[in-house]
C-alpha cells in the first residue's frame, strides 16, 4: 500500500473535485415532472433528452430538414430545449423546410400543442412566418402558431386575475363574413375567463388567404410588482396589431417569461362550434426568439 503523503493529498483534491463535477451535473439535468409531484402530469422524456444544459434565449430556426416526419428529436435541436412538451410526432411534418402542423378532425384541443422552456426572462420577442393550406377549413377559429407564458402560464379560461401568470398567443377567427388574426392574451386584468382579444384584429378589413404567407412578431415585457409598467406588442406583416402597458400578474415570484408556446388547433371547447370535418394543415418557417432582458 502507498502510504506516501503528497499522493494521498493529491488523490483527495481529485476525488472532492470529481464529487462536486458530478453535483453540478445533476443539478443542471432536466426536470421530467415539468415542476409538478403528479407523476400523471409529468413529461415523459426519451432517455436521449435527459441531459445537461441550459434552457434556450435565442431560437433561430428555418426548419431545414428532408421532408418527413418532423420528429420530437428534431424539434428539440430545433429549439435548444431537451424539454418540450406535449409534442407529438404524427401531427408534425417538415414540408419544403416549413414545419407542419396537423389539426384533427371531429375535435377541438386537438392538434400540434407543444411548450419550450425557456431561460427565464423579463423581455422577449418573437418573429415567424405562418401559412394555412390551400383547403383549410376555417371553421370557426383555433390557436396558432408560437407565443409565451408567463409565470404558471395561464390558458383554457384559467382567468389570469389571482395574479400568478398569463401567455400572449394568437388566434385565428371566422365570423362568418371574414376571417383573421387576433391577440389572445391572459393579464391580470382580463375582463372574463377566457383570454382577452382588445378588440384587435389583422387584416382590420376583408380576410386571411389560403396560401398566403403572413409574418408574426411579438414581443413581452414584464411588469413589476402591481404595477402596470408591463407591454405587449403584436405587429403583423409589419402592421401594428397590439401595442400597449399591461399588468401581467402582481405576484413578483410569477413575473417572468418562462416558456415559448407552439399551439395549434380547433377551439373553443364545443365541437358542435368550433369543430371541423376535416384534417387540416398550418405551415411555419424562419423562428426568430429572443431574450431582451433578464
Amino acid at each position: 500500500m502507498n502510504t506516501n503523503p503528497k499522493l494521498l493529498k493529491l488523490t483527495g483534491i481529485a476525488m472532492l473535485l470529481l464529487s462536486a463535477s458530478f453535483s453540478a451535473c445533476q443539478k443542471d439535468k432536466v426536470d421530467t415532472t415539468n415542476g409538478t409531484a403528479d407523476p400523471k402530469k409529468a413529461i415523459e422524456l426519451p432517455k436521449s433528452a435527459v441531459v445537461e444544459q441550459a434552457w434556450p434565449s435565442n431560437i433561430n430556426t428555418g426548419f431545414t430538414h428532408p421532408d418527413g416526419t418532423y420528429t420530437y428529436s428534431l424539434a428539440s435541436a430545433d429549439f435548444g430545449s431537451a424539454t418540450l412538451g406535449g409534442w407529438n410526432d404524427s401531427r408534425a411534418w417538415i414540408s419544403g423546410n416549413w414545419a407542419r402542423a396537423t389539426l384533427m378532425p371531429n375535435s377541438v384541443s386537438n392538434g400540434l400543442i407543444a411548450d419550450v422552456d425557456l431561460s427565464d426572462g423579463s423581455a422577449y420577442e418573437a418573429t415567424w412566418k405562418v401559412r394555412f393550406h390551400s383547403q383549410f377549413d376555417w371553421s370557426r377559429g383555433g390557436k396558432v402558431g408560437f407565443g409565451f407564458l408567463i409565470g404558471e402560464g395561464n390558458t383554457g379560461c384559467d382567468i389570469a386575475t389571482d395574479g400568478n401568470g398569463g401567455s400572449l398567443r394568437l388566434m385565428w377567427y371566422n365570423t362568418g363574413s371574414r376571417v383573421y388574426f387576433q391577440p389572445y392574451v391572459y393579464h391580470r386584468d382580463m375582463a372574463g375567463p377566457c383570454g382577452d382579444t382588445f378588440g384587435k384584429t389583422y387584416p382590420t378589413s376583408g380576410s386571411l388567404v389560403k396560401g398566403q404567407t403572413y409574418t408574426v412578431h411579438m414581443y413581452l415585457k414584464s411588469n413589476t410588482g402591481s404595477n402596470t409598467n408591463g407591454w405587449v406588442q403584436v405587429k403583423i406583416d409589419g402592421n401594428t396589431v397590439l401595442d400597449q402597458a399591461i399588468r401581467w400578474t402582481t405576484n413578483d415570484a410569477q413575473r417572468l417569461i418562462k416558456k415559448l408556446s407552439f399551439h395549434n388547433f380547433r377551439g373553443g371547447k364545443d365541437v358542435a362550434v368550433w369543430g371541423s370535418s376535416q384534417t387540416s394543415y398550418i405551415y411555419f418557417d424562419d423562428l426568430v426568439v429572443n431574450k431582451i432582458s433578464n
